[in-house]
């Protein structure tokens, strides 16, 4: 006798990568069911308050830059930077690989007929480790989506209100999953507990006051519930101590307290799913306190161009790899390996407001209102953008001085701790200053700059021309404290190319997938160690693409 289901396929999460497997079983003519503990408001989970940025390869925006991207240059660049290295990574890996076909083929067109489109100018992230073979972006391959990520989580939600309109999809906001229902072996459904109704900002502290409970039965089951990034302790738990060092006794929050990753546990416990490369995770470290907070420890990251001077908490400059918007992993671990918490950029009025941007899509309205008339009139006109002069003004992390005596002392009072002594700041500002008057130089982050400013869309939109910091006219004198900042989990639940989980044997769990960041973003670790940005979106899209379509012919 056949099992009674409430629906096809349910779904836990109401992020990007759930969307996207919700638009394809819909599609299909399945009924869904999305279950979400946070409220209404929430859709579209992380993406909602990310930049919006893509990863993709040979673009029509690249080529009108004349940027000669390829499909073997990426896969070369995305497999020197994920270093895979463990009998693990075979799924893994056989995701990355058909990511990178999917981002040199059918992504841009799929999403372009959905109306999503992208700023002309692709930015060049993570650019990295310093040899051919390693880590980082050889090309410019981070497609910024006009509406930053609100505009990647519209088409995909529009789509599911015109399912939900025809009673094939519904949404259960408020609905905490505590346990996968199986039978024989099979993931058969979800139960847990009904929350009280809270009428929180999306992304603030939501009650977990118990007023029901519920049990749904589907097809099949797929967990889009997001990582560990808001659960400090956890993220400590999983810190790879020989390869980043000791993890920090205090970190800033780049996600919501709700990231947790407590439905990989459950995931894992009930459905017997294996979790892989746990290590592995992706913090950032020029994070910076939110002067105007929406979670607890939320913090917002800086975007750096090249040229800010990357200064550890004595005032002792970092060695390349360790440059700005470099190689975060590098960074993160030079930070510990001398036992700070914290770093510090140093830099001038002209090179922030050339190099400055604040991720996040509430951080930058005019992006995210894709509104070409503030664009133009925040970005060109004289001072930072709005959201980074507000920092300058509110951020308990920014001094600002018109001498570099004066700047050191804010620093020190901004740290409390007195390490920095003006005659070395000033020494080292006089040092860099040096390398200007040539086109060349012994100074990596200098031939770095130079290098960057061939590229014709980071010399006109993102990297300052050389200058000397010390002189009055670029000024004033402006420093950062940075802080490090929990993002994303790099590992998750094992899977398979169609998102089906994996148990320990590596066999797939009838009746369960795994999708987005609570699969590492695809196979339980697509970007092996490091991440190449524009990825994370893109993991989303491709695992719940995958998995929506592979359901759909089963539940």
């Amino acid at each position: 006798m056949a099992m009674q289901t409430d629906c096809d396929a349910l779904i836990v999460g109401a992020g990007l990568a759930g969307l996207v497997a919700a638009c394809e079983l819909a599609d299909a003519g399945k009924t869904v069911w999305l279950i979400e503990q946070e409220g209404a408001n929430s859709v579209g989970g992380q993406a909602h308050w990310s930049l919006g940025g893509l990863f993709m390869i040979d673009t029509p925006e690249q080529r009108r830059w004349r940027i000669k991207d390829s499909p073997a240059l990426a896969l070369n660049d995305w497999l020197g930077s994920a270093a895979f290295d463990r009998p693990e990574d075979a799924w893994p890996k056989a995701v990355a690989e058909a990511f990178v076909d999917f981002a040199s083929g059918p992504m841009r067109a799929w999403l372009h007929a959905m109306g999503m489109r992208w700023f002309p100018v692709v930015g060049w992230a993570e650019r990295g480790g310093g040899h051919a073979g390693g880590h980082g972006n050889s090309v410019p391959r981070f497609h910024l989506t006009w509406g930053t990520g609100p505009g990647v989580v519209a088409p995909f939600a529009a789509r599911l209100a015109e399912h939900e309109a025809h009673g094939r999809v519904a949404f259960c906001f408020r609905h905490q999953v505590d346990t996968l229902i199986t039978a024989d072996g099979a993931v058969v459904g979800v139960a847990g507990s009904r929350l009280a109704t809270d009428d929180v900002a999306r992304g603030a502290r939501s009650s977990r006051e118990v007023v029901g409970d519920f049990a749904y039965r589907a097809g099949c089951v797929i967990v889009a519930a997001g990582g560990i990034g808001g659960d400090h302790d956890k993220v400590r738990a999983h810190w790879p101590v020989e390869r980043l060092g000791a993890p920090p006794a205090h970190m800033l929050s780049g996600v919501p307290h709700h990231v947790d990753g407590r439905m990989i546990d459950i995931t894992a416990r009930d459905g017997h799913a294996a979790i892989i490369n746990a290590d592995r995770m992706w913090h950032y470290t020029e994070g910076i306190a939110n002067w105007d907070p929406i979670w607890p420890a939320h913090g917002i990251r800086i975007i750096p161009g090249p040229s800010s001077l990357w200064l550890d908490a004595d005032g002792a400059r970092f060695e390349a790899p360790c440059l700005p918007g470099f190689d975060t992993l590098a960074t993160l671990k030079a930070i510990r390996a001398r036992g700070h918490e914290y770093s510090w950029f140093v830099l001038d009025q002209t090179i922030i407001e050339k190099e400055f941007a604040l991720s996040g899509s509430e951080q930058n309205p005019d992006m995210t209102a894709a509104s070409w008339r503030a664009v133009l009139a925040n970005r060109l006109s004289k001072g930072g953008p709005p959201p980074v002069e507000a920092f300058k003004q509110h951020g308990a992390d920014f001094i600002v001085a018109d001498t570099v005596d004066e700047l050191a002392a804010g620093m020190n009072r901004v740290s409390g701790e007195g390490r920095i002594e003006a005659a070395a700041l000033k020494r080292t500002l006089a040092d860099r200053d040096g390398q200007i008057d040539n086109g060349y130089g012994k100074d990596a982050q200098m031939a770095a700059i130079n290098n960057a400013r061939g590229y014709a869309g980071d010399r006109l939109f993102r990297v300052a021309k050389p200058h000397r910091m010390l002189d009055p006219a670029k000024g004033p004198l402006i420093a950062v404290r940075l802080h490090i900042l929990t993002r994303k989990t790099l590992g998750g639940l094992h899977a398979d190319l169609d998102g089906r989980a994996l148990d320990a044997t590596g066999q797939p769990v009838p009746g369960l997938y795994a999708v987005g960041e609570a699969a590492g973003f695809g196979g339980g670790g697509y970007h092996g160690y490091n991440a190449l940005e524009g990825t994370f979106l893109g993991g989303c899209l491709f695992t719940g693409r995958r998995a929506g379509q592979h359901a759909a012919t089963v539940c």
